[in-house]
């Protein structure tokens, strides 16, 4: 049974404690009392020199509680220097996590990062360090072929052409042909214009809220962020996310993949209508900026044959969820069955483990009509000698450690738990993931699924006082998301899902919105109480 207390916010020690006190216990990870400050009541004294040895001793833990302070006050100098200097060099919109109260992270291994001060953090969001921070295999990887050769790929080396053939042997047959970039935009930016060139088309479908990168190209077709930008443009077609908890579509629809597949053959039509002529449709195997969203089974395979038909390609987005985060197979996409195959597959993130690797794969046919333009495709470290030791390093972490496997077993794990949760606690309207990729929908009513963006950044704020960094996605900023390193525990599923329960269990004795919601489902209540409560951190990304 889940109920592991709350901790107090302290300021913690070298190795992960608090100072002058025990750090949070977690399943396999005890703790010791190492350095603890006494808190015994002293014997009075029997006599003058006894009398003199107590104040001496008092003197000394006097004393310690003294520089202790002092060490505190310097940290908190120098933490305001250095976000100073930040704010002066950098410019604000790179933003930060937790900007009213920020970590510095100093060092990572595994699942876990640690601060300047060696306090250690479970960290649930980061998939890019996809087989545990700093592997030392993967470490090594690096480090040796730097020492012997990092150079562009128009030299012969064997590094590229293994790497391509390791890939080659993870992907339906059909992806045979690969581009080695840097990072996932530009990966999906080439897509972009492999799609282009194959099909003679210029427009693209999207889905509601996705986001594929940062260059322009690609914020033209991400609606997350071209809608604060310079909106729509007209060769850019979206339509609805297939968001069956919150979608036109819901749970109790009988087929939302053909219904939501349709609703694509619509906006395909209507392009159509108006003499324009679709080149491709990108889509993220499993939407994360929308919220964590699982795709219903079958809907790509109705989507690819409605853009098929229309001319255009279905290129297929894995740089958050590819490499075995889905647990069931090494591809998101292949969650939507065995004979549905992209035309082009784009990765990035995860494929490096933190080093700047990304990846194209696609067809003979598409790379063929992209090569008869005559003109080069070079990436200058695309492909190099180091970046593709890295990447064969991962894939090797992958195999040797079964984290494919880890994944399934921990993710499942992860959501029985949270369903536990759910049933506890009326705020959880929808737990939906497969494994390491899952979503906490938060809800002010039952009813209407209005989303509590409120409580959701103050319970962000909370775990992250506990020690845990999760961080919060979807339309609503309500969905917290689960996206680990692959080697997060069982362990560490049940340690964090504890304090989940703990802070929740705390929030509804303290403002009683979980009762009321019980009590009034149509009302929004849980946002006015949170105002009675410490200011909650917002968190931007």
């Amino acid at each position: 049974m889940l109920g592991e207390g709350d901790s107090k916010t302290e300021p913690k020690a070298p190795g992960g404690r608090r100072a002058g006190g025990r750090g949070p216990e977690r399943p396999g990870r005890g703790r010791g009392r190492a350095g603890e400050a006494s808190t015994t009541r002293l014997p009075a004294p029997t006599s003058g020199a006894a009398a003199s040895r107590a104040r001496a001793r008092r003197g000394g833990a006097w004393a310690e509680r003294a520089l202790l302070r002092a060490m505190a006050a310097d940290r908190r100098g120098k933490a305001a220097t250095l976000l100073a200097l930040r704010r002066r060099l950098l410019s604000s919109s790179c933003r930060l996590f937790f900007p009213e109260d920020p970590i510095k992270i100093v060092r990572g291994q595994g699942q876990y990062m640690y601060d300047e001060q060696g306090a250690e953090y479970i960290d649930c969001i980061n998939n890019v360090a996809h087989v545990g921070h700093c592997h030392p295999l993967v470490v090594q990887a690096a480090h040796e072929q730097n020492q012997v050769l990092n150079t562009n790929s128009r030299y012969l080396h064997d590094n590229i052409v293994d790497y391509a053939q390791r890939l080659s042997e993870t992907l339906p047959e059909k992806l045979c042909v690969f581009y080695f970039l840097n990072s996932g935009s530009e990966a999906n930016d080439l897509a972009l214009r492999l799609a282009r060139q194959y099909t003679g088309h210029w427009d693209v479908v999207v889905l509601d809220h996705a986001y594929h990168g940062h260059l322009s190209s690609l914020i033209d077709i991400s609606p997350y962020k071209f809608r604060g930008l310079d909106g729509q443009k007209e060769w850019v077609h979206v339509a609805p996310l297939p968001d069956t908890y919150r979608g036109p579509y819901r749970e109790d629809h009988p087929n939302p993949a053909v219904a939501y597949a349709s609703e694509v053959k619509r906006v395909v039509s209507s392009v159509q209508e108006k003499g324009r002529k679709i080149a491709a449709f990108f889509a993220e195997s499993l939407p994360s900026v929308g919220g964590q969203i699982i795709p219903p089974a079958g809907y790509f395979p109705e989507v690819a044959e409605h853009v098929r038909r229309a001319g255009g390609v279905f290129v297929a987005d894995e740089i958050q969820v590819g490499f075995g985060r889905v647990g069931k197979h090494f591809w998101a996409f292949q969650l939507q069955g065995e004979d549905f195959v992209p035309d082009i597959v784009t990765m990035g993130k995860s494929i490096g483990n933190g080093h700047p690797v990304a990846c194209v794969a696609t067809t003979q046919a598409v790379a063929r009509a992209f090569e008869a333009t005559g003109v080069e495709y070079f990436n200058t470290f695309g492909g190099s000698p180091v970046s593709c030791a890295v990447g064969l390093a991962v894939l090797d972490v992958l195999e040797k450690e079964q984290l494919q496997a880890h994944a399934a077993c921990v993710g499942s794990f992860l959501m029985e738990l949270l369903g536990q949760q759910k049933a506890k606690h009326p705020i959880i309207g929808d737990i939906r993931g497969v494994g390491l990729f899952v979503g906490v929908d938060l809800i002010k009513d039952k009813a209407t699924r209005t989303p509590a963006t409120e409580e959701a950044d103050y319970l962000v704020s909370r775990l992250k006082e506990n020690y845990i960094l999760l961080s919060t996605d979807g339309p609503g900023r309500n969905v917290l998301k689960f996206k680990p390193p692959m080697c997060f525990s069982l362990d560490n599923a049940q340690h964090v899902v504890a304090k989940l329960d703990a802070i929740l269990t705390d929030m509804e004795e303290k403002m009683r919105s979980c009762e009321t919601l019980r009590l009034q489902p149509e009302a929004a209540l849980l946002s006015p109480p949170l105002e009675k409560m410490k200011h909650p951190t917002q968190i931007h990304y």
